[in-house]
């Protein structure tokens, strides 16, 4: 475990071996047991470790979709992609998949998230103005305000204006009021392994809301072909 450990904590310093017990114990890893019962941990054993961590944290994947695609590559099918598009093998993270993560969590300026998305000066204020983007304190911009920055550039070709998205940001502050609601019976414990629970309760969560949200939208579009 602590070989383990070390090998992940260069690009993964929060890791611990809470959390590594915590995917085993959510059938994500099966490493093998020594006769007095201690784990052992193959090279491929940390790849696949390395391959989890990094889809939560840089695609914000529940562990239950990722544990669905590594049981079906384990059971010897080819799934095409993930979840988002991204097409990757269980096996190990590539160079070029550590620098696209890399790329992700790296902040923007204001100027770097125009020239990321082609959206205009004006465009930005008004996400800021309606609170669909939002600056961190040194005034820099996550991967989240890119992607909604590019959606609000499509959607500006259309006639649709941030002022005209503002319930979505109402929609998302009360969708979070209700996870949080749900998931304070388990926001107790403040171990790791409790905490991993907990965020994984509340990613299930916020799945099944997008999931009542996507399909009664495409309920009502489905009528515009009759």
């Amino acid at each position: 475990m602590g070989e383990v450990l070390a090998l992940l904590a260069e690009d993964f310093p929060q890791i611990t071996a809470s959390k590594i017990r915590f995917l085993e114990e959510k059938g994500l890893i099966s490493p093998q047991r020594t006769a007095a019962g201690y784990r052992k941990y193959t090279k491929n054993d940390a790849d696949r470790l390395r391959f989890i961590l990094a889809l939560q944290r840089d695609q914000y994947l529940p562990l239950r979709v990722i544990k669905d695609y590594l049981d079906a590559v384990d059971r010897g099918e080819e799934p095409e992609q993930l979840p988002g598009g991204m097409k990757l093998t269980p096996q190990t993270v590539t160079e070029s998949f550590s620098e696209e993560a890399t790329q992700r969590r790296r902040s923007l300026t204001r100027s770097e998230l125009i020239g990321a998305t082609g959206a205009t000066g004006d465009l930005i204020d008004a996400l800021l103005q309606y609170r669909l983007i939002q600056e961190n304190p040194v005034g820099r911009f996550t991967e989240h305000s890119v992607k909604i920055t590019r959606s609000c550039v499509q959607l500006a070709q259309h006639g649709i204006e941030p002022r005209h998205l503002g319930i979505f940001r109402q929609s998302a502050d009360r969708q979070v009021a209700l996870v949080k609601h749900a998931i304070t019976p388990l926001a107790g414990r403040k171990d790791v392994a409790s905490r991993a629970r907990t965020a994984e309760t509340a990613r299930e969560i916020s799945d099944s809301f997008l999931a009542i949200h996507t399909s009664l939208v495409d309920a009502a579009l489905s009528e515009l072909d009759h």
